[in-house]
């Protein structure tokens, strides 16, 4: 019997350093360029967010993200078999930083490797990870979302620099006689790669191009807010199940707006919508993990629950996961 595949277990991390509106706007004042937490917060819906500090990278974080999910698991690292780590800010080009985070963890020789697909990667990788334990390939799983995406931000470019923040989520997934994630729906477009991108590179050991972030703001609200409906509703069919069947609605993290204006369009009550933006800011492919581990250690979600997660990112990504917790 094919197995089906359960989380056991959240954990998050977040850096100590926790950066107001009003901390950033001084910041920025600094440089000639004005913003505010009034201006921020109408726009965004972001009161704070979190930066690392120079020499904690993806991997440091994920670390203790994982660790927290291990625990709440009752595991130990010994009994992972398979690690997938969803970041845009790898700790180095290569090795990717899931080998770095095994050899973290004390543990050697499971499959370990990075998904990119920016604000989408933790989908992404939880659905790899479901597709690998549905087929025997790994038993227990852990999946993290890390990012340090300060490091690629233009902080002078107020539309941007103040949207985001580093952290990182992490969940145990093991297979199990138990319904859990019960269906996915992943897309790309690559005609939208402009609309968010890092346009930079190195070589030869020389920065070629922007290795900053850029962001057609515009754009990409138009578009998330239509494609992360289409997913929600496509898993939905997928899995037999309506709207009304979903308990809490876990979106990726990028802007209240986009994420109040998904729970509309999915006849959903805004308070069964989980919002951490306000204080994490966008975290891109942690922002998921991070929003559910704060859902889950609460008190919202609760064994049995049924949650949708959607995210939709750089590339252009977009795609979401429904679960039984």
């Amino acid at each position: 019997m094919t197995p089906f595949s359960r989380i056991t277990g959240t954990g998050s991390f977040l850096p100590p350093r926790r950066v107001t509106n009003d901390d950033l706007a001084q910041e920025l004042a600094a440089r000639g360029i004005e913003t505010s937490d009034q201006w921020i917060i109408e726009r965004t819906g972001i009161r704070a967010r979190h930066f690392a500090a120079p020499d904690v990278s993806s991997s440091d974080l994920g670390l203790e993200a994982a660790k927290h999910a291990l625990e709440a698991a009752g595991r130990s690292a010994a009994d992972i078999d398979l690690i997938i780590v969803a970041t845009s800010t790898p700790d180095m080009v290569f090795p990717s930083s899931a080998a770095i985070l095994q050899h973290k963890l004390g543990i050697a020789g499971c499959a370990a490797f990075d998904v990119q697909a920016v604000c989408s990667g933790f989908v992404y990788a939880l659905t790899v990870a479901d597709a690998m334990i549905r087929t025997g390939s790994a038993k227990c799983a852990l999946v993290v979302g890390a990012e340090v995406f300060s490091r690629i931000l233009d902080f002078n470019d107020r539309t941007t620099c103040v949207l985001f923040g580093d952290g990182a989520g992490a969940v145990i997934l093991e297979a199990s006689n138990e319904p859990g994630i019960l269906a996915s729906d992943l897309h790309a477009d690559g005609k939208h790669v402009g609309i968010l991108c890092v346009p930079g590179h190195v070589a030869g050991g020389e920065v070629l191009g922007k290795p900053l972030l850029h962001m057609d703001g515009q754009a990409v609200f138009k578009l998330a807010v239509r494609v992360l409906e289409e997913a929600a509703r496509a898993t939905l069919a997928k899995a037999g199940k309506t709207e009304a069947d979903i308990d809490w609605l876990i979106p990726h993290q990028a802007n209240i707006r986009i994420m109040e204006g998904t729970a509309k369009k999915l006849k959903l009550a805004r308070d069964k919508l989980i919002v951490t933006v306000d204080e994490h800011g966008n975290t891109s492919a942690a922002s998921i993990p991070l929003a559910l581990d704060a859902a889950v250690r609460s008190g919202k979600v609760k064994k049995g629950d049924t949650l949708m997660l959607e995210g939709v990112g750089g590339g252009f990504t977009w795609g979401a996961v429904l679960l039984t917790y």
